[in-house]
This record gives C-alpha cells, sequence and structure tokens, in this order.
C-alpha cells in the first residue's frame, strides 16, 4: 500500500539540497553509532566527489571518514569483512557506472553472506552511488545500472528524487541489517530544495510515494526521472488528463501493492526509467503488473526509456538520450489513444 509520511508537529525542518540532507543523515549516523564507518575514494579530505562528505573526517575524525585506494573491489569487499564483525560501514563508488569492478564482491559475497552462514551473519553495508545523466557527464559516468543490483538476490536497492527521501532512506538503509545500494540522482543534487526534517528521520524502505493523484492514467518512475514524469503529469493536466504519479523510491523491496492499487483505479500504465530500454527495471515492472494485474488493464503497458546503446558522453547527444518530458507525453498520450 502506499503510505503517506508523517511528520511530527513538533518536529522542526531545515530547507536542504539532496547533497546537504545526505550528509546531514551521514553525520546523524556517525553521532549515534560509533560503528559506523564512511569511506571510498576522496570522500574524506576533498569530501567526495560532489562534496557529500565534506567536513565528516574533520568532525568525527579520520578513523571514522577516510580515503581508500581507487578500487572498488578492495572497498566492497572490505565492507563485507567490517560488516561481518558488527561494524557499520558506508562506502561510497564515485559513479554507478564504476561499479562493475566490484561485482565479484557484490554478486558472490555481499549478496549472499546471510544465505551462505544460514543466518548466522548479515551484511549491513551501505553502498552510496550517484547515477544518471542530466548534467552533460564522460562515458561511465552517467550509467544506470539498478537492473543488474535488484537482480543480485539479497541486497536492497532504494533510489530517492527528494532531499527529505534521501535523508530517510538513508538513514533507515544504515540501521538496516541487510546490504543496501543507494543510487543518488547527480541531477538532482543540487537542483531542487525542499523543507528536510531535522533529527533522526526515517522513511521505511519498500513503500512508495504518491508525487500526483489522478483517474486516467499510472505514470511510475524513480530517481531524476520522477522529476521529469512530474513535468508531463503537470502539463497533461491542461488537456484534462489526470496523472496517477507514483516515485517508486525502493526497487527492492518493492511496493506492488501500492502500483496494483494505482493500476485498478487508472487502467493505464506508463514507466518512465533512465536505463536502456531493454531488460531495464521498467521490464520488471511491467511483468509484474501484467501477472497481478492483467485484468485491470485497458491497454498495453508503454516505457520510456533510454536507448539501447551506451549513455553518450559529454556531447550534445546527451539530451537525446535521457528521456524529457515531451517523451513522457507522448507515452501518455499514446496509453490513452489505444
Amino acid at each position: 500500500m502506499t503510505q503517506t509520511i508523517e511528520r511530527p508537529a513538533e518536529a522542526g525542518t531545515k530547507i536542504m539540497t539532496m547533497a546537504q540532507a545526505i550528509t546531514d543523515a551521514l553525520d546523524i549516523a556517525l553521532s549515534n553509532d560509533d560503528q559506523v564507518v564512511i569511506y571510498g575514494e576522496d570522500v574524506g579530505v576533498m569530501g567526495g566527489v560532489f562534496r557529500v562528505t565534506q567536513g565528516l573526517q574533520a568532525k568525527h575524525g579520520r578513523p571514522r571518514v577516510f580515503d581508500s585506494p581507487l578500487t572498488e573491489s578492495g572497498i566492497i569487499g572490505s565492507a563485507v569483512g567490517m560488516a561481518a564483525m558488527g561494524m557499520k560501514p558506508v562506502v561510497e563508488l564515485q559513479f554507478a557506472g564504476f561499479m562493475f569492478p566490484g561485482l565479484d564482491q557484490i554478486l558472490s559475497h555481499v549478496a549472499r553472506y546471510r544465505y551462505r552462514s544460514r543466518g548466522r551473519y548479515t551484511v549491513p553495508i551501505v553502498v552510496r552511488m550517484p547515477f544518471g545523466g542530466g548534467v552533460n557527464l564522460l562515458e561511465q559516468h552517467a550509467d544506470s545500472p539498478e537492473a543488474i543490483l535488484v537482480h543480485a538476490t539479497g541486497v536492497k536497492v532504494i533510489i530517492p528524487s527528494t532531499p527529505s527521501d534521501a535523508k530517510g532512506l538513508l538513514l533507515s538503509a544504515i540501521n538496516d541489517p541487510d546490504p543496501v545500494f543507494m543510487m543518488e540522482p547527480i541531477k538532482l543534487y543540487r537542483s531542487l530544495k525542499e523543507a528536510v526534517p531535522t533529527g533522526d528521520y526515517r522513511v521505511p524502505l519498500g513503500k512508495l510515494r504518491k508525487v500526483q493523484d489522478g483517474k486516467d492514467v499510472t505514470v511510475i518512475a524513480w530517481g531524476g526521472m520522477v522529476e521529469v514524469a512530474n513535468l508531463a503529469a503537470t502539463a497533461a493536466l491542461k488537456s484534462d488528463i489526470h496523472v496517477d504519479l507514483l516515485d517508486l523510491r525502493s526497487l527492492m523491496p518493492l511496493d506492488l501493492d501500492g502500483i496494483l492499487e494505482s493500476v485498478e483505479k487508472t487502467g493505464r500504465v506508463v514507466i518512465v526509467y533512465e536505463a536502456p530500454l531493454t531488460s531495464g527495471f521498467g521490464a520488471e515492472v511491467s511483468a509484474l503488473i501484467a501477472e497481478h494485474g492483467l485484468y485491470h488493464l485497458e491497454a498495453p503497458i508503454v516505457r520510456v526509456a533510454g536507448f539501447d546503446s551506451m549513455y553518450p558522453p559529454f556531447n550534445g547527444l546527451a539530451h537525446f538520450y535521457r528521456p524529457d518530458a515531451a517523451r513522457v507525453a507522448e507515452g501518455i498520450r499514446k496509453v490513452l489513444g489505444a
């Protein structure tokens, strides 16, 4: 079921960007639990490539926040040992496209440790990784490999699209007994601000967020595509088309009940994601809707996604690859005209 986050009236808020909200969450986690450590390439002295960990080493010390060698396999592999011994490592990979050298550790160890040890060991690792395009990045800097991570049975995958969710999801992830990968949309780090609850604020994993309420078509998105889909949904109101816009924010576990509730209401579905179309996570969402909600559908499901090619590097083609509001609007028109 969908969930409305209730913020206590007495809780204060502070205007933050997504980057600031993540920094705040990491600061709180370090302060509340001495088993939490943060490390990665340039995370300590420099504060990370996007300065998300800036100031944390100065405040909490080098034993708690430190730089690692340039080795994604080593970063993730060392976190497995730390977690098995009771620590809570929060590691940063500079870009999601750099995770592939660490896939052996992810697939062979991180995802399997609880199963392999028959529940005797858990691996409370959080792996943070910036992902997605929209800011003219180089090759391998804008990849969206969320489907690969979801396929690694045994890990959880979360993707915030607002500063509040970034903070709340991250604090929940750090306190989760299982390994969690948090993919952070690069374009949203500093492009939007909102009032974020202060203190130890948490958003439960596995619950989607209703962005807009509508009766005509369900649009499902996550990460940077929520902003894009919201623009299309708002524009559709001028044509008296009311979009039920869902931000999944948690891909694993997935809020299937919340999705099906919306599908039952609208009968039409558009799924928006930034990864290549073929075998992207949108294909899994589409299959689940067909499997569990086929008789509610009044038209074939439409996917709006990246193209089946590499994400274009720093040049004028990048904005053609990344879905925009016009392509989402076209998908809405297509599913309504079917």
